[in-house]
């Protein structure tokens, strides 16, 4: 079964808008570190939290979003970044076996839950087994970061297989390049269901969460960040601090670095 048209053109949508904005980042990055910004890479669920840090923030501040796989391999290829800011442990550690980061600066600065969502006039589910989902979706997609790649899609197979549903649900997928991209095509009308972040949840009206997907049955959704330059020393400092503390727990974050 196809994804529809529809749901087509979005996808394709998204994965243009995301590449689009790291090549613009990439081009403006070395004007942009020479007046003194910081640049930072940062998953796409961590948008709405930077954009209220970044406004307060007392310096210039460049933000590329984008799924941590592919911001990890940007960075691991040269891209001229300051801080990275992902959403996966995995995906940092791998840096470090590259040599992009220094363990001794890095730091497990956020956490986050999964759950899953359906558009704000969806009715409750009662029961979540592969027949209740199936049913739900009703020959629609359920849209998920990409379960290779997309931390948020990771986790999310993670829970599919211990669950024992991964089997039956995988045909239905709508795989995104970035958690954002699911969101956005539940909060569309496009896709009946959705796995996402608690804080992607909380920061789209246009959908609600149907089901809290348990902790145990996924790795810990935690978020490192790590300096990659000198120059993004006072931001990370910013980030662990009281006023970066108290942004990420409004936008649903937990903070796991106490303030200074």
């Amino acid at each position: 079964m196809r994804i529809s048209q529809p749901c087509d053109r979005l996808l394709a949508r998204f994965r243009k808008i995301s590449a689009a904005g790291v090549v613009a980042l990439l081009v403006a990055a070395p004007g942009a570190q020479a007046a003194n910004q910081v640049v930072v890479f940062a998953a796409a669920s961590l948008k709405d939290a930077l954009d209220d840090i970044t406004a307060i923030y007392p310096g210039e501040v460049a933000v590329s979003l984008g799924s941590s796989g592919l911001l990890a391999r940007q960075i691991g290829e040269g891209a001229p970044a300051d801080v990275a800011f992902l959403a996966n442990t995995d995906w940092m550690d791998w840096l470090e076996e590259q040599g992009a980061v220094d363990p001794a600066r890095r730091v497990a600065l956020v956490g986050n839950a999964l759950v899953l969502i359906a558009p704000a006039d969806a009715p409750d589910l009662e029961d979540v087994d592969a027949d209740t989902l199936l049913a739900r979706l009703d020959g629609g997609r359920m849209a998920i970061g990409q379960t290779q790649s997309v931390p948020a899609g990771m986790y999310g197979r993670a829970w599919l297989e211990a669950s024992g549903m991964w089997d039956t649900l995988m045909p239905q997928m709508a795989e995104t390049d970035n958690v954002r991209a699911a969101l956005a095509l539940v909060a569309l009308g496009e896709a009946p269901l959705g796995v996402v972040y608690a804080t992607d949840a909380l920061a789209e009206p246009r959908v609600r969460v149907v089901y809290q997907v348990p902790g145990e049955m996924h790795d810990p959704i935690i978020y490192p960040a790590a300096e990659l330059t000198d120059a993004a020393a006072p931001f990370m400092e910013f980030l662990q601090g009281a006023e970066g503390r108290g942004v990420f727990e409004a936008h649903g974050f937990l903070p796991l670095v106490k303030a200074p």
